[in-house]
């Protein structure tokens, strides 16, 4: 079996066909053939489209060089639109659906020379009920989800980069459990047009790679911003708050030994390294999260609940939307409010550190597919607005990955993919 580190990045990729020492089509059967040789087990894809993407290499070679991503195949979470291409959002009721437009991020894809391998699989509108989806390291474990099948192929080394989203922790979790990159941006700026919508409060595209560097350049397209080139000596040791939650007993083994280590290398590397904690009603956030999303997300799913609520599945349809039909409108409010309120106090906790560094996920992946594991240690950051990404390196006592998580300030993305690019090369 390949190895999946030995799969190209997307910027060796990249920099390899913008020097003519690769065509786009060699890349894309490059991967096809890694698809071929993993997915029978790991079942990472929704809809592969091998004719495609073979289409659309040959069109770029012929062109010549274009775009960042030029040549570079994509896998795109199945609640993301792609024309031409089925999008059934894990549903039988959108079991024939094929869009006429692409969600923006694909559209900004295309654009960029970016090339559309095949849909990933998704939990059921985002929400429960996972599907198939194996963890590449571990066929009886979960990927985690709902991201599960963007950040399985990353993982397995099956596409360069992919991308899912994020209500809770569908990012970040999946990312440490599969041991990849995974970044969840600031809110909005990363435009979720033609994405299935759960809560427009909370819902956040994010990026899976197996390389910040790939982040970076992926993060760039979607933003049309200036690439960056991602160097230990771009920022200085920085000042890192280390925040061990206040649900820490529902860490696993193996987690804070992660953390840890992440956090004594740093600090042996110069970095001004302290526990930080969180006032109080921070802790509320994770219960705001539920009801925001459950209030939204029972709205943005009302065609599908009144037409077709039969062929919801009872996961999703006695969890969320219930709670989102039982939610009042005060206590959705309250939430909101809760939310805005912390948001306004967090952006204060950077006066004195750079960033911080917590827990991406209660440990290993949990056994069995009926469950993605708990988002206790990611939803009060998605409900905060602020960018996050998992760092991993770490094992836990079954050799299954652990990732930590790096926090920043709100629309500072840049800076915290710098800071955790130092991390990373002085802690793992």
């Amino acid at each position: 079996m390949t190895d999946p580190t030995k799969m190209p990045t997307a910027t060796a990729a990249a920099a390899a066909i913008a020097a003519g020492k690769l065509t786009a089509l060699d890349l894309v059967e490059t991967f096809l053939a890694r698809v071929a040789e993993r997915e029978p087990v790991v079942q990472a894809f929704a809809e592969l489209d091998a004719d495609g993407a073979r289409e659309a290499a040959r069109a770029l070679d012929a062109a010549g060089h274009g775009g960042p991503l030029h040549g570079i195949p994509l896998g795109f979470k199945d609640i993301i639109a792609t024309a031409g291409l089925a999008t059934r959002y894990n549903s039988p009721i959108y079991a024939d659906n094929v869009p006429q437009q692409d969600a923006s991020v694909v559209a900004l894809s295309r654009v960029a020379g970016g090339i559309v391998l095949g849909k990933t699989v998704t939990c059921e509108f985002a929400n429960r009920a996972p599907g198939p989806t194996t963890n590449p390291h571990d066929k009886a474990r979960t990927p985690g989800g709902s991201s599960s099948g963007s950040a399985a192929a990353v993982a397995a080394g099956m596409v360069p980069l992919a991308l899912g989203t994020q209500t809770s922790g569908s990012v970040i979790r999946p990312a440490s459990f599969c041991g990849v990159h995974g970044f969840k941006g600031s809110w909005g700026e990363i435009s979720y047009a033609g994405t299935k919508l759960t809560s427009g409060t909370l819902d956040t595209i994010g990026i899976y790679a197996r390389s910040l560097q790939d982040i970076a350049l992926y993060r760039a397209v979607l933003t049309d911003t200036r690439p960056m080139n991602l160097q230990r000596g771009n920022v200085p040791a920085p000042r890192i708050g280390v925040y061990r939650t206040p649900f820490a007993s529902q860490a696993g083994p193996g987690s804070f030994e992660a953390l840890d280590a992440v956090a004594n290398a740093a600090s042996k590397a110069g970095a001004l390294v302290a526990d930080r904690s969180l006032p109080a009603h921070f802790g509320a956030l994770n219960d705001a999260v539920r009801w925001i999303s459950a209030w939204e997300g029972a709205r943005s799913l009302a065609w599908e609940k009144s037409f077709h609520r039969d062929r919801i599945s009872p996961d999703l349809r006695l969890g969320r939307i219930q709670d989102g039909e039982a939610c009042t409108h005060e206590v959705y409010t309250a939430n909101c409010r809760l939310a805005e309120r912390c948001r306004l106090e967090f952006d204060a906790v950077f006066d004195d550190i750079d960033i911080l560094l917590t827990l991406a996920s209660p440990g290993e992946a949990p056994l069995g597919l009926k469950e993605t594991g708990t988002a206790v240690f990611n939803a009060a950051f998605t409900a905060l607005h602020v960018p996050c990404v998992t760092l991993p390196g770490h094992t836990g006592p079954n050799g299954m990955p652990i990732g930590v998580q790096v926090v920043g300030k709100r629309s500072t993305d840049h800076r915290l993919l710098e800071i955790a690019a130092w991390l990373e090369h002085v802690a793992l």
